[in-house]
């Protein structure tokens, strides 16, 4: 087979890192799986050790398409070392940090859970590592046109992220056992005590806030009442003053009609007078006649 040219020799180089990496895992997922006790979580870790692997044989067969092979360590920049991880060296080095790390992991803790804990940020650490590896293959595959490799690390990256998912909650839930198995319930509801104090006295806060606007609109309200009450008063006062005069001048209206009629009366009895006076007279005077 000839050499691979300068494209495939990059690939290769990045897809060993990846390989790398997952070999790596291996070891330590086999040592964390021993030292899980939870169900659902142990589980989850055995499903993932089965990914790894295939994840490890995926990258290494794509690596001998690509005319290299599968090594397990990051290769060094240069031409020459390119060249010889291109023709197949083995990073020893690499296997023995692998190989040392899985005994590390018994000395974490001082209770079950947070040696659990530890484990799973440990876990959650290389799970953004190789995250990253893939990310790398799957933007520089993509830009020398090598779609099946991009393909490849699309679909790995995607499986890792959703472990990184999984590893977060429990890294959520284990801390929160921590709490319970080494601190002392005295302890944890004090600050839960505190915390309802403070939730208190913000309450109360926001209801006294919460009063003084209510009584602070009351104010308002009240005074565009009265505001209003002043505008409308003058007017009231003018129309009744208005009602006031016209029935003034009604009743003035009445007394002169009155008055006319006294008059008319006092006409009429003096015409009267008049009348009975004319007719005392004529009557003497014919008496004096006829005398």
């Amino acid at each position: 087979m000839a050499d691979p040219n300068a494209r495939d020799t990059k690939l290769i180089q990045y897809l060993n890192e990846a390989y790398g990496k997952e070999k790596e895992l291996e070891t330590a997922l086999q040592a964390h799986i021993a030292m899980t006790t939870k169900a659902p979580y142990k589980k989850r870790l055995q499903e993932h050790l089965k990914e790894t692997k295939g994840h490890a044989r995926e990258v290494a067969r794509r690596i001998k398409q690509l005319g290299g092979k599968a090594e397990a360590g990051p290769i060094s920049s240069g031409p020459e070392v390119i060249a010889d991880a291109a023709g197949g060296l083995t990073s020893v080095a690499s296997k023995a940090v692998a190989a040392a790390q899985a005994p590390l992991h018994a000395l974490r803790g001082t209770g079950e859970a947070e040696k659990m804990l530890k484990n799973a940020r440990t876990g959650f650490h290389n799970e953004f590592e190789e995250i990253g590896f893939y990310a790398g293959i799957e933007s520089l595959a993509e830009t020398v046109g090598d779609k099946d490799t991009a393909k490849l690390a699309r679909s790995i990256r995607r499986e890792e992220e959703r472990m990184a998912k999984f590893l977060a909650k429990q890294i959520e839930q284990l801390a929160k056992a921590v709490a319970r198995e080494e601190i002392p319930a005295a302890e944890r509801n004090g600050g839960s005590s505190r915390r309802r104090s403070r939730s208190s006295s913000r309450s109360s806060s926001n209801g006294s806030s919460r009063s003084t606007r209510s009584s602070s609109r009351s104010r308002a309200s009240s005074s565009r009442s009265r505001s209003s009450s002043s505008r409308s008063g003058p007017t009231k006062a003018k129309a009744s003053s208005s009602r006031a005069k016209s029935g003034s001048s009604r009743t003035k209206s009445s007394s002169s009609r009155a008055t006319s009629s006294s008059s008319r009366a006092k006409s009429g009895s003096k015409r009267a007078k008049s009348t009975r006076s004319g007719g005392s007279r004529s009557g003497t005077t014919s008496r004096s006649r006829s005398r």
